[in-house]
């Protein structure tokens, strides 16, 4: 049985509910419809006892998904109305329904996955990488925060990993994404497809059929960095970040330039909810998230980031405020308040 919508496909094989992300082409990007598509379709099949088991995969052979449809948020947000909130209002609605499912979710990372990709995958209890995986949430170079639970999958990572990714949007490769908790498994890509087979056609555990096909990703480059990104990272303020960077060796030194070309807003914000998501649960780091990116549209930094990544692609944004020290504490206190169409509703 399958449930063909355009962009996202739906469909019951054997004892397991099959979504399919159907935009090869864009990396597997979300629109609203496929979310609100999603989150319909995935609870009656966690209420259908024809349902044993979810798997969601992405279509082609780049990506699992690699994010929100980001210009056309920037065209909503351009234009004012209620449509840019909503786009992550049905967003956040899905990314946390995969965290209280009744019934095993399994996300196979065959590709890219950032963005709107990793709210779809991480909170649920199966996240399988492999060797073509790779990780990131990259939105302090678009003036945005890492969201869809992203302060929260930081927030839980040890010592200041959460901080260091998020505020840098680093790319990780499988080994380093189970270090850092983001995949739960290693499976060559290879074995991706029998490994699908299996979870569809097969009964029993999903942990029983996972350990045929798992193997070691090898050393993860992150584990070795993890001392130095504890000490460079501790700072309470990002200046203070910067400055223990200054300070530092070679490495540090070079992460400390690709730091202060981000946005400055964007970097204060996230820094202050990811290491608040360390204390939340997921829905309300999801809230937080919901106010930030909300009251984010009413400045300049997330319209100048898409400009300059994806539209004329210049690769050269004008932040604004320009600097750390042009971002007040007034400033970031005020992307914390409730929007104007009040807070974030799950359930």
């Amino acid at each position: 049985m399958e449930t063909v919508f355009e962009d996202v496909l739906f469909e019951i094989r054997g004892r397991a509910g099959v979504v399919t992300l159907n935009r090869p082409k864009a990396l597997n990007a979300l629109t609203r419809e496929m979310l609100v598509a999603f989150y319909d379709q995935v609870k009656v099949w966690d209420a259908s006892p024809e349902v044993e088991r979810i798997v969601i995969r992405g279509a082609g052979d780049r990506a699992f998904c690699a994010g929100g449809d980001v210009v056309s948020l920037y065209n909503l947000g351009k234009e004012g109305g209620e449509g840019y909130c909503r786009f992550f209002w049905d967003e956040y609605r899905a990314d946390y329904l995969t965290s209280v499912l009744s019934k095993p979710y399994v996300a196979l990372l065959d590709g890219i996955v950032m963005g709107g990709g990793v709210g779809l995958s991480v909170h649920g209890p199966y996240r399988i990488a492999t060797e073509k995986t790779l990780f990131a949430m990259p939105e302090t170079g678009i003036g945005l925060i890492p969201d869809v639970g992203g302060t929260h999958l930081l927030g839980g990572m040890p010592g200041q990993l959460g901080v260091y990714l998020g505020l840098l949007g680093e790319r990780l490769k499988a080994a380093d994404c189970l270090y850092a908790g983001i995949a739960t498994h290693y499976v060559p890509s290879g074995k991706i497809e029998a490994l699908f087979e299996a979870l569809v056609s097969e009964s029993g555990s999903v942990d029983d059929i996972l350990a045929r096909f798992q193997e070691e990703p090898g050393a993860a480059p992150l584990a070795e960095r993890q001392s130095e990104i504890d000490r460079y990272f501790a700072g309470e303020t990002v200046e203070d970040i910067a400055a223990a960077l200054s300070a530092g060796d070679e490495w540090a030194a070079g992460v400390r330039d690709r730091l202060l070309g981000l946005s400055p807003t964007s970097l204060k914000l996230t820094l202050r909810a990811v290491r608040a998501g360390a204390s939340l649960d997921l829905a309300e780091c999801l809230r937080q998230e919901y106010r930030l990116v909300c009251n984010i549209r009413h400045g300049k930094d997330f319209y100048e980031g898409v400009r300059a990544q994806l539209v004329d692609k210049d690769r050269s944004p004008k932040w604004n405020p320009a600097t750390l020290a042009d971002v007040t504490a007034e400033a970031v206190e005020a992307h914390f308040a409730v929007p104007e169409g009040g807070d974030l509703q799950l359930g």
